[in-house]
């Protein structure tokens, strides 16, 4: 047996079309709601289930494990380091003065070896709501591993190799986990208050890092050069080009989203994860919410003095190491299983040859149309021509401001301009070409308005297409001149010639394909389209990308799903409720929600059960540490 047919017999066929249900105004796929079921599962197990090594005892701090505390001044005759001005006994005034030993120098006094890489942690951390951290980083880490076995072999080699697939499986469901366990440990960090005691930065870098992990996966799913992706593409544009980005960040052309998916994104995504990790090491974990809130603003300012003091109660060993490499292999068994088993989809992409072969009288009809100037492209308008049918404002249009960056008319790009180089060998065709461009606007017109009524009555006998007579000039002779263009694969190959080497920019072919309906009756064919929550479903019964819901969830709304702006609308809320989510720490009402309901008491109920619940002090030590030291903080949140 072939390695390709072990895979698929090994394989859960979710090739097999979805099932969807209906709740109001809203459609969902039974994936997506299973996907986010299993995620609520998760969060209330982490929730619930007792943590191992609860019952072993607490440690006071030690006071000769861990460095200076934050904000102490540094040892005398030299820094945390050990000796002189900047670690070396012999250094100068003038040595100390340099950038490199001030930057080391703030570097140990913010993040000394023992909060870098602790061997402690606070001992209220004691939930499975504090694995995630170290989970998504997990997560990341194989999603970029497995992302560069598939560079290895180009970024196509998936498409018809059994290894590269199986490597584009693992990269998927590492994907898949990491988006997911970031949203739960997002959601856990919410409901701890996790901003309090001046932690707001680390909150926001991790809320930055999780937009920006959003654009990364969006890009992947745009450059895996498939027919979900042309899907995303051709329906993501229309909001993209209602920002006036379109023309910059282009959907359509693959090559772009690809480098910005492998060099760009990642880049960013990283330095913010990073920081993000630093962040948690200099400020340590948030305490314990208290119970009950302090009254009065002496008990309030009491309380936020005691959130951002360092953690001096009771701590746990804890061995970072070990519990990354734990994660990890965990992480990486999981995504082997799933990759194994569950696989991942390809629906193959749809071209200009493929619709023709398969659809020609509907191709025919989206061709004439081209030449008539009504079709959807032709009447578009920024950033591809003048037309007004797909312009969006609120107030402003971002479309016009930007103007036409790329220039598209749709009867020459889509069938003059590609039949001129056929009519060399055709004379017929050439004869054709001369009359048409010879004759008025409004004698083109009248020509095509007629062969657009005489199409809808196309037969195809013996696969030659035979449209009843009218008077559409040569329009008939043009039209079926693209058609067999179209059905050589030609019409494809031209649709890119314009661009060199690599020809990644399928902007143009795509929306020719997008005037037709053929291409659309695919996509809805796959609950692919907007009344299934758009980008949020994959082909097949695949989950999809249920992070999208904030986004995808406007355009379900009666009124704003029938707004001649709708995206435009769905990119406003989308930006303020990223607004809002960034700036949870400082909105009051917003911030107090953990307050309000209060899940945080699960997350501490151990530590709350030894210590009384709400009580906000740090407790008092216990043997193997001593009151008084700064323990190190925990990776995981």
């Amino acid at each position: 047996m072939s390695v390709d047919a072990d895979i698929v017999a090994a394989a859960v066929n979710l090739d097999q079309p979805g099932r969807y249900l209906h709740w109001s105004v809203f459609t969902v796929s039974e994936a997506n709601l299973v996907l986010v079921a299993v995620m609520v599962v998760i969060f209330g197990a982490a929730l619930l289930l007792p943590f191992p090594g609860r019952r072993h005892p607490w440690q006071a701090p030690d006071p000769g494990e861990a460095g200076p505390a934050r904000g102490s001044a540094p040892l005398a005759g030299g820094d945390a380091a050990g000796g002189g001005h900047g670690g070396d006994p012999g250094a100068t005034a003038e040595d100390a003065a340099m950038w490199t030993g001030r930057l080391r120098r703030f570097g140990l006094r913010w993040l000394p070896p023992g909060k870098l890489l602790p061997d402690s942690q606070p001992a209220y951390v004691s939930s499975w709501v504090y694995v995630f951290g170290v989970a998504t980083l997990a997560a990341l880490g194989i999603a970029i591993v497995s992302g560069f076995a598939l560079a290895l072999g180009g970024p196509d080699w998936w498409h018809y190799d059994a290894v590269g697939h199986f490597f584009n499986s693992l990269h998927l469901w590492s994907v898949e986990l990491f988006m997911a366990f970031m949203v739960i440990h997002l959601w856990g960090k919410f409901w701890m208050a996790a901003w309090r005691g001046r932690r707001a930065l680390t909150w926001i870098t991790g809320v930055v890092a999780f937009v920006a992990s959003v654009v990364e996966c969006f890009t992947g799913y745009l450059s895996q050069q498939n027919f979900d992706s042309q899907w995303i593409a051709t329906n993501g544009k229309d909001a993209i080009n209602a920002t006036g980005l379109g023309s910059f960040f282009d959907l359509m052309n693959f090559g772009q989203m690809l480098m910005w998916h492998i060099v760009l994104i990642p880049v960013v995504l990283v330095a913010l994860v990073g920081a993000h990790v630093l962040l948690v090491r200099v400020r340590g974990v948030s305490h314990p919410l208290p119970e009950h809130r302090s009254r009065g603003r002496a008990g309030r300012r009491a309380e936020a003095v005691h959130d951002r003091a360092a953690w001096r109660g009771p701590t746990r060993r804890y061995d970072l190491l070990k519990e990354a490499t734990i994660a990890a292999g965990v992480i990486l068994a999981l995504v082997v299983a799933l990759a194994a088993v569950l696989s991942s989809p390809d629906e193959p992409p749809v071209t200009v040859q493929s619709w023709a072969k398969v659809a020609p009288a509907d191709f025919m009809a989206t061709a004439a149309s081209e030449l008539a100037g009504t079709s959807e492209t032709a009447r578009y308008g920024p950033p591809y021509d003048h037309g007004s049918t797909n312009v969006q404002r609120i107030g402003v249009s971002w479309q016009l401001l930007v103007g036409v960056r790329q220039p598209i008319e749709p009867a020459t790009t889509f069938v003059l301009s590609p039949l001129t180089k056929l009519a060399a060998t055709d004379p017929s065709l050439r004869q054709a070409l001369a009359v048409y461009d010879a004759a008025p606007r409004a004698v083109q017109l009248g020509w095509d308005a007629a062969y657009l009524k005489a199409v809808t009555g196309v037969s195809f006998p013996d696969g030659v297409p035979s449209v009843p007579r009218a008077a559409d000039g040569p329009v008939q002779t043009l039209v079926a001149g693209e058609l067999t263009l179209a059905r050589s694969g030609a019409l494809d190959a031209d649709l890119l010639a314009e661009q060199p080497f690599y020809g990644t920019d399928f902007t143009k072919p795509l929306l020719f394909l997008e005037d037709g309906s053929y291409y659309a009756s695919l996509a809805h064919a796959q609950h692919l389209t907007g009344t299934q929550w758009g980008e949020m479903n994959e082909t097949g019964s695949y989950p999809g990308q249920p992070w999208l819901w904030l986004y995808t969830l406007w355009y379900q709304l009666p009124g704003f799903s029938t707004s001649a702006s709708a995206d435009l609308i769905a990119i406003y809320l989308t930006g303020v409720a990223t607004i809002l989510l960034l700036a949870v720490p400082f909105i009051p009402g917003l911030r107090d929600l953990p307050r309000l309901v209060p899940l945080h008491r699960l997350v501490w109920r151990d530590w709350n059960r030894r210590h009384g619940a709400g009580d906000s002090t740090d407790g008092a030590a216990e043997p193997g540490r001593q009151q008084g030291e700064p323990a190190g903080q925990d990776e995981l949140s």
